[in-house]
């Protein structure tokens, strides 16, 4: 699945966030306009893991701020069994809400 955003979200995300102008440059270039990683390691001669770090920035502000009401995100080490009900628990929320990565 590809991360995406809106130019609103986007914006939303970046408000305060203390990172470069390439690294903006970066992330609004994939998140929000679709553009690939690999063209901005070709364009700007950087790594592809410089690439990726700057759009994950990004994205992980967005991950973190957008989940619905009554519900709560969860990080855990479970036995497998256990792991395999709990994710399709969230595949199941996720579709509850419209499809939105939760």
């Amino acid at each position: 699945m590809r991360k995406r955003l809106s130019e609103a979200q986007f914006q939303a995300c970046i408000r305060g966030l203390d990172v470069g102008a390439q690294t903006l440059q970066i992330a609004h270039g994939v998140l929000v306009c679709g553009q690939t990683q690999a063209s901005f390691v070709q364009a700007l001669g950087l790594s592809k893991g410089a690439v990726s770090q700057a759009v994950h920035r990004v994205w992980r502000v967005f991950a973190r701020s957008n989940i619905p009401p009554g519900y709560e995100r969860v990080s855990a080490v479970l036995p497998q069994h256990q792991a395999f009900i709990v994710k399709k628990w969230a595949e199941d929320a996720q579709a509850r809400n419209n499809g939105s990565k939760i």
